[in-house]
């Protein structure tokens, strides 16, 4: 009995000891107070309110991004985000950009039925996946919602709210590492609030 105690004492300091591991390795992209870390690419906004990043279409009409200063090859990156308006939009990663061109593949953020979660090559091939049509419904318009990116090596996977979006093997995503960015869809209209933008590293 007091043996069988012990090794219920150890495994659960094991259990608490790998999680606040695992937890010291997020490094949070976003400091909720300014734009440290990040740099604007075009002449959409981009500005913090009440501790939430918010991107909104500016008198261009235009695409717009904001990247992140580091790059990045192999994460686990979660992200909020709250769609108001259009909400068109989207997470990029393994990316490079000159001004307002990218290359590189986003994770889409888009209204309803238009394939959130899905994955798009920037001046590449186009959409390489989009979610299957009964997965639409996890996207919460004007809500909250979470989604969650892991890319490791040539496997991406995509999460919202919980629930699989997406699982595309691509040696060409393998291969490649780069920035992350935010997108403002062209247009006019868009304006996304984003927050507790969080990545854990990946061994390769």
């Amino acid at each position: 009995m007091k043996r069988s105690f012990l090794k219920f004492v150890w495994g659960a300091a094991l259990v608490l000891c790998t999680s606040s591991a695992f937890a010291q390795k997020a490094q949070s992209l976003f400091n909720g107070k300014n734009l440290d870390g990040w740099k604007i690419h075009g002449t959409e906004k981009w500005y913090v309110d009440k501790g939430e990043l918010i991107c909104e279409s500016g008198p261009d009409k235009e695409y717009g991004y904001l990247a992140t200063d580091k790059q990045y090859k192999n994460f686990e990156l979660t992200v909020q985000f709250k769609q108001e308006a259009d909400g068109n939009s989207g997470v990029f990663f393994h990316s490079s950009l000159e001004g307002t061109k990218i290359s590189g593949w986003q994770a889409e953020v888009a209204p309803p039925n238009m394939h959130t979660g899905g994955i798009y090559e920037s001046y590449g091939r186009g959409w390489l996946i989009k979610p299957e049509k009964e997965r639409e419904q996890y996207l919460k318009m004007g809500e909250w919602n979470t989604m969650k990116i892991r890319v490791s090596g040539d496997q991406v996977t995509t999460w919202l709210n919980g629930y699989e979006m997406i699982t595309l093997k691509d040696e060409k995503i393998g291969a490649a590492d780069g920035q992350i960015a935010l997108q403002i869809h062209s247009g006019g209209g868009i304006k996304v609030r984003w927050k507790n933008i969080k990545l854990v590293p990946l061994k390769g």
